[in-house]
């Protein structure tokens, strides 16, 4: 599908408005409530190469000031890594797992959606890292929003590559971060079913999937 044909019939206000949904998020109230809280967690695992310790931190409460839909392909910078919130893109990606790196501005937008974006980082192949993050993905409660829907997805999960992550394995959702340096499973499905459905829209409608139809940004 052409860029701008995609970017046209896709943009967050098109898409509500064809569903017969008011708003588009920007008046939404955009942040949790209750104070900052951080645990950290030292399971009994083996550091990932380049890493000397397992250890595991969940934040939670994590304010977030804004959620305004901004262009495409801008740049957006977020204060916690991997992004807890913010402003993002239009365009949210399809519920999905993708072996092609979604945009943090994008799937920013899969959490003000109540999704959570289970994200890795490999210098070199590491099938162990996404085979665990597959099995957390595959094993999350079904989501009777999206099964409502027919052919959707069955919870609102995004798996995906990211370069930028300070820490081999990470997840996040409106709100909330998880890091961790090494494989750890059952804190890793705990958060998901933690955090999940927590962000200010709940909506499991069709995102883009850039791997069906890629995304092309010129460079300026």
């Amino acid at each position: 599908m052409p860029y701008e044909l995609l970017r046209g019939a896709l943009t967050c206000t098109l898409v509500f408005v064809s569903l017969g949904i008011a708003g588009c998020g920007e008046d939404a109230p955009v942040g949790p409530t209750g104070p900052q809280q951080t645990e950290v967690l030292t399971p009994d695992a083996t550091p990932l190469p380049g890493e000397t310790e397992c250890r595991v931190v969940k934040t939670t409460n994590i304010p977030v000031a804004s959620a305004a839909h901004l262009e495409l392909c801008k740049d957006i910078s977020y204060e916690t890594n991997p992004p807890s919130g913010g402003d993002h893109w239009g365009q949210w990606a399809a519920f999905k797992k993708y072996t092609t790196p979604v945009p943090r501005e994008m799937y920013v937008h899969d959490m003000e959606h109540g999704a959570v974006v289970l994200s890795y980082r490999c210098d070199d192949a590491c099938p162990e890292v996404v085979a665990a993050l597959e099995k957390v993905f595959d094993e999350a409660t079904a989501d009777p929003l999206c099964l409502s829907q027919g052919a959707g997805p069955k919870a609102r999960l995004v798996l995906t590559p990211d370069k930028d992550l300070d820490t081999p394995i990470a997840a996040s959702a409106w709100g909330a971060t998880y890091t961790a340096t090494c494989i750890d499973t059952p804190s890793l499905a705990a958060f998901v079913a933690e955090a999940y459905g927590k962000g200010p829209e709940s909506l499991c409608n069709a995102g883009v999937d850039i791997e069906a139809a890629p995304l092309t940004c010129s460079e300026n």
